[in-house]
């Protein structure tokens, strides 16, 4: 069963869609920590607490790419059949 373009697109959307909100929820993720453990550091009063919110943030964080990118991850076969084709295309090129 062939896919039509607009469903194609459609599912290219999603896919774009999803990737841009995992990456938008690992920069906030960084940037949150940094102020949480400057913050602690300023303040210490000999109990560091800004890593228990990082862990269980980044705990959320990596359920959230194993959604998004799969088990296979980044670097999932998708990545690997893009690769091949691209150095391919590069040596026909040549």
């Amino acid at each position: 069963m062939e896919l039509s373009q607009e469903e194609k697109y459609s599912r290219a959307v999603k896919k774009v869609k999803a990737r841009k909100s995992f990456y938008i929820n690992l920069i906030n993720y960084l940037i949150i920590n940094i102020l949480l453990a400057l913050i602690n550091y300023i303040n210490f009063s000999g109990t560091w607490w800004f890593y228990w919110v990082s862990i269980g943030w980044g705990i959320g964080i990596i359920f959230h790419a194993f959604s998004v990118f799969g088990v296979g991850g980044v670097f999932g076969e998708e990545w690997e059949k893009r690769k091949v084709q691209e150095l391919m295309d590069k040596d026909n090129q040549k």
